[in-house]
């Protein structure tokens, strides 16, 4: 058998994100809301693509020689999110309290995911599938508890890949719908747009902007503002909040022998 070469795998992704970045971004109208495809997607879309079951130009093998470089990235992923937390603080100490508040609002994605993923047979995937929306900062949380190796990693990145596929789709969408029923204030859907995903918030910001052209420039700032913190308190409200939740939720109501819960619980802890 051929031994996998990592120098194949690095040149791969060297042309992904090559080709990636001469495409650019993209926007088109879906509705009444507006989709923004990233540079990113076409990274995913040709990736899948690249494996044993399509070009072949990837073996299994060194699809598992690139596993180990995930958890490499996204160590400089978090150490990113270290440097723009910490001169953050400041900036969320003076900000008003809906900008801050607005992170809790992020927690409703466990009590709307968590039965469904348990009615579909999920384990322990739910944890990090569920916990978030699964952008940047919770990936970094998950990969540093748990590992992406895990079934919880595993869950954090099979949301993250659905996310960056269709998320800014759906949220620029959604955007559109929401702000055409006239319930909301412009200003507070423009703080529900910062989800911690630049692509979501773009596409978001960008529809309700559209609607609202009188206002857009207060759009953009309340959306970008709003981005940042979430991506800043984003970080705390995993670890401290999300997690525990969702932990404590699978304990209770999931059918799993009790042993390896407890056994995984003993390892979370020692990586901890």
């Amino acid at each position: 058998m051929k031994k996998p070469s990592e120098w194949k795998v690095h040149a791969l992704v060297l042309g992904m994100v090559i080709i990636a970045e001469l495409i650019g971004q993209k926007k088109f109208q879906v509705g009444p809301g507006q989709a923004i495809l990233l540079p990113m997607l076409y990274a995913l879309v040709m990736g899948l693509f690249m494996g044993p079951k399509y070009l072949k130009l990837v073996t299994m093998e060194e699809m598992k020689l690139a596993t180990p470089f995930i958890s490499i990235s996204v160590m400089l992923l978090m150490a990113k999110y270290g440097t723009t937390i910490g001169p953050s603080v400041p900036l969320l100490l003076k900000s008003g309290a809906a900008l801050i508040l607005q992170e809790l609002g992020n927690l409703g994605t466990i009590f709307f995911a968590f039965p469904v993923a348990l009615m579909l047979g999920f384990k322990r995937e739910i944890i990090g599938a569920v916990h978030s929306i699964a952008r940047e900062s919770s990936l970094a949380v998950v990969a540093d508890i748990y590992g992406l190796e895990g079934p919880e990693g595993r869950g954090v990145m099979g949301v993250y890949i659905c996310g960056t596929l269709f998320g800014a789709i759906f949220f620029g969408i959604m955007a559109g719908i929401f702000g055409s029923l006239n319930i909301f204030h412009p200003y507070a859907l423009a703080m529900a747009c910062g989800v911690g995903s630049a692509s979501m918030m773009a596409a978001s910001s960008g529809s309700l902007s559209a609607m609202f052209p009188e206002m857009a420039n207060e759009i953009q700032a309340f959306a970008s503002a709003s981005n940042l913190l979430t991506g800043a308190d984003g970080v705390y409200a995993s670890l401290f909040l999300a997690l525990p939740i969702t932990e404590w939720l699978y304990r209770k109501f999931a059918r799993e022998d009790k042993s390896q819960t407890q056994t995984k619980l003993a390892a979370t802890k020692e990586v901890r």
